[in-house]
């Protein structure tokens, strides 16, 4: 008979030891060790060995991706699910996850594929009610139940092409002493689920929360072991939602996916351009950007303010961007470009609630807010991408000749880029400068400045 064994399992990064301690020594987080009974011994079984096989002569077996019927989920996914694969789906509450994958067994199953819905938060009438809003799930097959070995044999015996569990932090196994949710629970949930997925040839979503600083909930080895990582981004109170691929054995972490959510749900965004990159002619502080999410380019546009503050420390407020790159051109800005900005709080926001991370939106935000504190407009159908150095000088963007197509799809008249820029003959005029204050000069217009000297020539010559 085994024996209990009882060890002590950290909540933060799932390190385990046999006695209490009030520090972990895995992460070193205090207070964060909790008692676990396991029903094993800890010696390891014995097994037979077995033949290792030449990988070349490894059979790869055909297998097509499964399309969700979610042209956005595909995307980000690299061209729909793959059979046997474990895809973990993140975010924070009321984002719309269970929304999105919902609709996606709906297509599925209306494709006349079997589909399972395992739900573990809500009871089956509460997701009958969502389904009769988002129309088309009669099909999808559900099952309310947190029991680990019940969903296992559930899938194991009904084998289903797609099931999504929602969540995965619901289940428990009824063998291990800890509650639903604790680090070894969710552990053993993933393993299990990954060995049931794989033998028996069953695409397999897990939805799993998220901590406060919106990170996936439980222990680390759960995004090890997944083949994919999606990340759900997006504000509740806004209507567009952001997916994209953390991980993604099958395809590129590159892509993302626009949603718009309405009253029937979450509806893809084909050309989210037209929708973010919008701006008002002559309005001051607003400036387009041409940035790059994975291999697609989107227009965004960006909006600065730039106020005079009694503040001992300016404040710099970014939203959509990241705060210590928004310092970075603020400082760069000061340096190079004459834009005196010591005693101003300077807020940059990003429309639509999309961030950006790429270093080519660089140029349009030091566009909008020299655009802001010298109060005048930026030139009127421009676009703007590039990368801004701590030397003053603009760096070239990856891509340049996509960024360029989607500023033509769209009627850009002008293109500010960095020195060495081409496009091709159905791209939009290109304006290439080599340094920051160029550009200002370029996408400004004949705005005096502080008459400094600035490249060999003042600001008043310019």
């Amino acid at each position: 008979m085994a024996k209990v064994v009882v060890q002590f399992t950290c909540g933060e990064c799932g390190a385990t030891t046999g006695r209490w301690l009030g520090r972990c020594p895995g992460c070193g987080a205090f207070g964060t060790l909790v008692e676990e009974l396991h029903g094993a011994d800890g010696r390891p079984a014995a097994g037979a060995p077995r033949i290792p096989e030449r990988l070349g002569d490894v059979e790869v077996a055909a297998a097509a991706r499964l399309e969700t019927g979610v042209p956005e989920l595909d995307r980000v996914l690299g061209g729909g699910l793959v059979p046997a694969s474990l895809v973990l789906v993140g975010g924070e509450p009321g984002v719309g996850k269970s929304t999105l994958l919902l609709a996606a067994l709906g297509a599925v199953a209306r494709g006349g594929r079997p589909a399972l819905l395992v739900t573990g938060e809500e009871s089956v009438a509460q997701v009958r009610l969502r389904a009769d809003r988002l129309g088309g799930a009669d099909d999808v097959s559900i099952l309310a139940e947190t029991e680990l070995e019940s969903v296992c044999a559930t899938l194991e015996r009904n084998r289903p092409v797609v099931c999504v569990i929602d969540s995965v932090q619901t289940l428990y196994a009824s063998e291990l002493g800890s509650a639903p949710g604790s680090v070894t629970q969710v552990r053993e949930a993933a393993s299990r689920l990954l060995r049931v997925a794989k033998q028996s040839g069953v695409a397999t979503v897990l939805v799993g929360h998220v901590t406060k600083d919106g990170a996936v909930a439980g222990p680390r080895v759960l995004e090890h072991l997944v083949d994919c990582v999606l990340q759900f981004e997006g504000d509740r109170y806004h209507a567009h939602r952001i997916l994209r691929a953390v991980k993604n054995r099958f395809g590129s972490t590159n892509e993302v996916g626009v949603f718009e959510m309405t009253t029937t749900g979450l509806v893809g965004v084909p050309d989210p351009s037209a929708l973010f990159g919008t701006t008002t002619p002559g309005e001051v502080g607003a400036a387009v950007a041409v940035a790059l999410e994975g291999t697609r380019p989107i227009l965004l546009e960006i909006q600065a303010l730039v106020s005079r503050t009694d503040l001992a420390m300016p404040r710099r407020v970014a939203t959509g961007v990241d705060p210590k790159r928004l310092a970075m051109i603020v400082a760069v800005l000061a340096r190079h470009a004459g834009v005196a900005l010591g005693a101003a709080d300077v807020f940059v926001n990003v429309a639509g609630g999309v961030r950006i991370d790429e270093p080519g939106a660089d140029l349009p935000v030091a566009l909008a807010i020299a655009s802001a504190a010298r109060g005048a407009p930026v030139e009127d159908g421009l676009a703007a991408f590039g990368e801004v150095g701590l030397t003053g000088r603009l760096r070239p963007a990856a891509q340049a000749e996509r960024r360029l197509e989607e500023c033509a799809k769209l009627g850009v008249a002008v293109a500010l880029a960095p020195e060495g820029t081409k496009g091709r003959g159905t791209s939009p005029r290109v304006v290439s400068s080599e340094t920051l204050r160029a550009a200002l000069r370029a996408g400004l217009g004949e705005v005096r400045d502080t008459g400094k000297e600035v490249d060999g020539a003042s600001a008043d010559e310019s």
